[in-house]
């Protein structure tokens, strides 16, 4: 195997995490209107369970950094695809509300703990020229994970009176492939470097086409000593004040576009504009497919243009979508198709920037000695405010005649203002090692 090929397979192995990350959170879009009249949930409850998982997501990135650094990158893999595969078992199987928000909350602890350490991994495995695309590989995985939900859950529906339960226990099948196929995959060579095993971090450097293994080496060593020689250890020391906005910024950027109550909510929302069960959850489809389609177009791109310039012009389409489904809610004009549309529209937008930049700017801004804290951080905000988004939405939403418009709009407003952060605030890293993005943020 080239050393071509085997970035590649190590990067993909690790975002099978996020496949995995993606069919979770869709998968409930499916289910949600049919366990809400299982366990006869009020608004408040059937929000709760929804949100559940995202509270686990919560709990799992703030927990999966310190694992990361204690015992690797690849031992909390390993957990991460156990955890999937018991808790999905368990949500499809069991019989009582209480434990079913257990396991799903437990089954959001691994989507967050995979938010922190798949790009984590897939960054430091990377040589720089590729690294863009391969981190993308990781959001390539969660959209097709939430396309291969989608379908599952249009296929599955009605098959059986409890066809909700096979639409949650499918995931058990990816779970134990990825279980499985992280023990094949090298440890991270930084973090090597970090635990003192430098001949193991030099045969993988060596192993992915570093062009100069020996500089990297160095490269790596110097960052380390210039952190630990000058007590800059924890995360929320003056030093890293930079790459702690730009990555919080980020992540709640992405989430005020209001992505997750979208896909959380995508057939109740066909719903409200007068669409049944069956329809809704075809066109859920086609905003899976729009998303993949689009995430991979970017990942061709991110290298070439950069960062910055994909989550300028995602912004600018999004703020318009946005505004035109807002727009459509206000009136009440249902009689066409065009929520579906703005919701394509604005789907291939965010694909093509925030989703496909959030993973991988965050796994690049921190320097190595705190990355793991960095990407903890990083995703805790996005899943945090993913929580409360995706909690408060079909409650905002159903307030009122008017609850879609204002909610739309709101998210719109967001962009506006996530455009003005990426062109003022936001740092180019494209072509650059780890290290010298280091550089340029923390000591200049």
């Amino acid at each position: 195997m080239t050393a071509s090929n085997t970035a590649f397979r190590n990067s993909i192995v690790a975002a099978l995490g996020g496949f995995l990350f993606g069919f979770d959170t869709a998968v409930i879009s499916g289910v949600e209107t049919t366990i809400q009249q299982v366990w006869s949930l009020d608004k408040v409850e059937h929000g709760f369970t929804v949100a559940t998982a995202l509270l686990g997501t919560v709990a799992g990135s703030i927990l999966a950094g310190r694992p990361a650094e204690a015992y690797g990158r690849k031992k909390v893999l390993q957990g991460i695809g156990l955890l999937y595969l018991i808790t999905s078992l368990g949500a499809a199987l069991t019989s009582s509300w209480v434990f079913f928000i257990i396991f799903r909350f437990f089954g959001g602890i691994g989507v967050g703990a995979s938010s922190v350490v798949g790009p984590m991994y897939i960054s430091e495995i990377s040589p720089a020229r590729k690294r863009g695309r391969l981190v993308a590989l990781f959001q390539f995985n969660v959209v097709t994970g939430i396309l291969i939900a989608f379908v599952s859950n249009y296929f599955l529906y009605g098959i059986s009176e409890d066809s909700w339960r096979w639409m949650l226990g499918v995931q058990a099948i990816p779970s134990l492939f990825f279980f499985v196929m992280v023990f094949v995959v090298p440890e991270s060579p930084r973090w090597l470097m970090k635990a003192n095993r430098v001949e193991e971090a030099r045969e993988v450097l060596h192993s992915i086409g570093e062009p100069d293994v020996d500089g990297a080496i160095d490269s790596i060593q110097k960052s380390l000593h210039l952190e630990l020689g000058t007590k800059q250890e924890t995360l929320f020391s003056k030093a890293y004040r930079q790459p702690i906005v730009f990555a919080v910024g980020l992540a709640m950027f992405n989430q005020f576009s209001g992505i997750n109550a979208i896909m959380y909510y995508a057939p109740r929302i066909f719903e409200m504009t007068g669409l049944g069960k069956d329809v809704a959850l075809l066109q859920s489809v086609s905003i899976g497919l729009t998303n993949m389609i689009f995430t991979l177009l970017a990942i061709s791109l991110i290298d070439k243009f950069g960062r910055r310039t994909l989550l300028m012009i995602g912004a600018t389409g999004m703020i318009v979508c946005l505004g035109l489904v807002a727009r459509t809610f206000y009136t009440g004009d249902f009689g066409s198709y065009w929520v579906m549309v703005y919701l394509i529209g604005f789907i291939a937008f965010f694909a093509f920037s925030q989703g496909a930049v959030i993973w991988v700017f965050i796994s690049e801004i921190f320097p190595n000695a705190v990355r793991a804290k960095g990407q903890a951080l990083g995703s805790f905000t996005h899943w945090i405010m993913a929580a409360i988004i995706s909690w408060t939405f079909p409650i905002f939403a159903q307030s009122s005649k008017l609850g879609g418009a204002y909610a739309f709009a709101f998210f719109s407003l967001m962009m506006f203002l996530s455009f003005l952060f990426a062109w003022k605030v936001l740092p180019e890293t494209k072509g650059k090692s780890l290290e010298q993005i280091q550089g340029e943020v923390m000591f200049h």
